[in-house]
């Protein structure tokens, strides 16, 4: 009953003109961002902290905004992924499974109409699942040691083999190619360096985001390229070059 008091103060809080303005703007601007390959939500978020500054808001109002932002931000990175199959941030990777082929059939309103309402279905939930289940969350979190992290972990690279049936061997140099990336920094139990031959710089490791956008645009833009060179020497059925 304590949650429920909590939540109907903190709507009679939230349900304002203001709040709701802040709202609907902060989620205009995060999609913005959000489309914009290599800007996830927390560089949104980021980018927007000053503004929340100049214009002097109080603390409830500023965290409505840059929380609108995130929210916005997370729809907005699956805009690029659907459109031109480059995820705009890590949770929109899976969207390009899906939407991206949606696209090239000519659905592209659709993938972004299902999008948007999977994401605001899932968040929905997600929310009110943590509000009342968080203190339970907290002690099976603090159930987890070295086994169960190595448990899930064999179970990740476990799933590779059914997730990629197809071609067992791409789905092995994939997960290669994630280790490698994701050995290079810093280890966090003997602080020693791995893989950064001296460059200070790659100490903190490659961010994920880096990573998943320069593999997905780098391939995108060489298709692009191929194409467009083999449409240019062939040209089309009319004889109009493209």
């Amino acid at each position: 009953m304590d949650s429920l008091y909590a939540l109907a103060h903190g709507f009679s809080i939230a349900l304002t003109f203001q709040n709701l303005g802040l709202a609907l703007i902060g989620c205009f601007l995060g999609t913005i961002i959000g489309a914009l390959p290599g800007l996830g939500p927390s560089n949104g978020v980021a980018i927007l902290i000053p503004l929340a500054f100049t214009l002097g808001l109080p603390a409830t109002p500023a965290l409505i905004l840059l929380t609108s932002v995130y929210y916005g931000a997370m729809y907005g990175g699956r805009i690029s992924s659907i459109l031109l199959n480059i995820p705009g941030d890590e949770p929109a990777l899976m969207t390009t499974l899906d939407g991206y082929p949606m696209a090239k059939k000519g659905m592209a309103g659709e993938a972004l109409a299902l999008s948007g309402l999977a994401s605001f279905v899932g968040a929905f939930f997600a929310t009110w699942g943590l509000v009342f289940l968080a203190p339970q969350l907290v002690k099976v979190a603090l159930l987890f040691g070295p086994a169960e992290y190595f448990a899930l972990f064999a179970l990740a690279f476990a799933t590779l083999g059914g997730i990629a049936s197809k071609n067992q061997a791409k789905a092995a140099l994939a997960a290669g190619l994630g280790l490698g990336i994701a050995m290079i920094g810093v280890d966090g139990q003997t602080g020693v360096p791995r893989f950064s031959f001296g460059e200070v710089h790659l100490y903190d490791g490659i961010d994920f985001l880096v990573a998943i956008v320069g593999l997905f645009a780098l391939s995108e833009v060489f298709i692009f390229l191929e194409h467009r060179g083999t449409a240019k020497a062939t040209g089309d059925a009319s004889g109009v070059k493209l």
